[in-house]
């Protein structure tokens, strides 16, 4: 039966996480500018075109920093894409009110080519690659030589690509696109991130020959660092 309140809900939820595109004058929209500010400085006489948005544990907001660093990115004038890597809980494509018939797993089957799988969003210059249908093997997909493929082919269509990927204590899928990308950021969160998962997920990252840029502090109480910090609430 349909709940009109769910639907309302859902849509109110969309414009929270997508701060960025609602309300791209408010404190926190101003944040995610100065994250995408850093990264360009970061970046300075190096290859930073593709990023990993990762997090140790589930509910950190590692999906809600992917997709609003996209749109800043996007509203600077640059050609982005969003692939939403997570194909085991997969949610930018609701973030972005778009439909996730085909995506990143039915590209990576070869079942369907990503011309027809990528999406145009309600931003200019910032395309969708959802994670489409659930796969039964995420892992071996984010591994293969179709992955690889894939990669190197976008970047001569797009000047940032962003990987919205699972958390790193979950599953492995995040350590693989790691250490195809030029740049990892992980995201912590203030309120209920585990210290000891965040400590190991970063040795992973480490291990696995990822390039750590840094680490966004999520979900910081206003007032408690008015002085230099990450943050949206």
């Amino acid at each position: 039966m349909f709940n009109p309140l769910k639907k309302h809900d859902k849509v109110r939820e969309t414009r929270r996480s997508l701060i960025t595109l609602t309300n791209p004058q408010s404190p926190i929209s101003e944040q995610y500018r100065t994250i995408r500010t850093n990264l360009q400085f970061t970046a300075l006489g190096e290859k930073l075109q593709t990023i990993v948005v990762t997090s140790a544990s589930p509910g950190e907001g590692k999906s809600t920093t992917a997709s609003n660093l996209a749109v800043v990115y996007a509203q600077l004038g640059k050609r982005v894409l969003l692939i939403d890597c997570d194909m085991r809980k997969p949610t930018v494509h609701f973030t972005f009110q778009l439909p996730a018939r085909f995506g990143l797993s039915t590209v990576l089957a070869k079942r369907v080519t990503f011309d027809r799988s990528v999406q145009s969003t309600q931003v200019s210059k910032l395309h969708l690659l959802p994670a489409g249908p659930i796969p039964p093997n995420p892992s071996e997909l984010l591994a293969s030589d179709m992955m690889t493929e894939i990669l190197e082919d976008v970047k001569k269509h797009y000047d940032l690509i962003i990987l919205d990927a699972p958390p790193l204590m979950q599953v492995a899928d995040s350590r693989i696109l790691a250490s195809q990308a030029d740049g990892t950021i992980l995201v912590v969160s203030s309120d209920n991130s585990n210290r000891d998962y965040v400590v190991k997920a970063k040795e992973q990252l480490v291990m696995s020959g990822a390039h750590m840029l840094g680490v966004v502090m999520n979900k910081l109480e206003k007032g408690k660092d008015r002085h230099y910090h990450y943050a949206y609430d």
